[in-house]
């Protein structure tokens, strides 16, 4: 299974060499120098090769309209080719990178950038109408402080020399389980699809994950609904100094999360150094993960 970003790069180093010679170069030029055309001709390319050579294909961190129009003509037209998006394309937006010339924005530099609001609801409704098989984070932990962070290069660096990527990997569930289950955009059924079958399925590695029954490794997270929960980055516990989602309100907060039966989670970090374990991957079965969310156990 072939994962690709789907960007054309000659595009991006094209326009960020216009902007900077424009001297347009502060953080929130990042979504300037990479629009959506960038990422729909990207998609539009890698479907059309993997429809020559007919393999599988997953597009990941898919942010809006045009590459979802992509990819949803793919599917219509029977292609084996599935998708992937990120809690930054439906909780961030262009305005994120900054309005003005400050630095700040570069907390939120990530590629594809952050779109506006009319394509965070075209990525709400994929993950429901069955576009998207997966919603991961990206996660990329630049600090942003010091010396290999977002500040690396100072503050009066061009943005194309900022780290890209922003952390998001301990938030992703909860963003989706509070603002996508528990406001009714998603259902409860797409919520597990998206996290954690659909994956197992794709990868080779359903039924022992992605599913509750006797014989698979009892991955499980109960959560709290009872109070509310603002999200700081004094909460989390990544090594990241920032997170972009700070102040964000949710319903939702995991209690209690097991691994293979073991809680390693309880409010507190409870698994132990040394209990991972690889699993091989078996031959993965595409007609299989292609199935809508209603099929999809619990």
């Amino acid at each position: 299974m072939v994962m690709l970003h789907a960007e054309n790069s000659d595009c991006i180093a094209w326009l960020t060499e216009r902007l900077l010679a424009a001297g347009l170069s502060a953080s929130r030029y990042h979504a300037s120098s990479r629009p959506m055309l960038v990422e729909r001709e990207a998609t539009h390319r890698a479907i059309a090769l993997a429809e020559l050579v007919d393999v599988p294909i997953l597009i990941v961190h898919v942010s809006g309209r045009e590459a979802v129009e992509q990819i949803r003509w793919a599917q219509n037209h029977g292609l084996k080719v599935y998708a992937e998006t990120c809690p930054q394309y439906l909780f961030l937006t262009a305005d994120s990178l900054g309005c003005d010339d400050s630095f700040e924005g570069a907390k939120c530099i990530c590629s594809p950038p952050p779109r506006d609001a009319a394509n965070q609801q075209v990525i709400w409704d994929g993950l429901e109408n069955g576009s998207f098989e997966i919603f991961s984070s990206d996660h990329a932990p630049f600090r942003y402080d010091g010396p290999d962070g977002k500040k690396a290069h100072g503050e009066d660096v061009s943005f194309d020399q900022i780290a890209n990527g922003i952390p998001g990997v301990e938030t992703r569930m909860a963003l989706l389980w509070s603002e996508g289950v528990r406001t009714g955009r998603i259902t409860a059924r797409s919520f597990v699809a998206l996290t954690s079958t659909n994956a197992a399925k794709m990868y080779g590695l359903y039924p022992r994950k992605g599913s509750i029954a006797i014989g698979a490794d009892a991955d499980l997270v109960i959560w709290d609904e009872g109070q509310p929960v603002s999200i700081s980055n004094e909460m989390l516990h990544h090594n990241v100094d920032y997170t972009p989602y700070a102040g964000m309100q949710l319903s939702a907060w995991p209690a209690i999360t097991l691994s293979r039966g073991d809680v390693v989670w309880d409010g507190k970090p409870r698994g132990e150094a040394g209990r991972g374990r690889f699993l091989p991957c078996e031959r993965p079965a595409p007609a299989q993960a292609r199935r809508r969310k209603t099929e999809l156990p619990l």
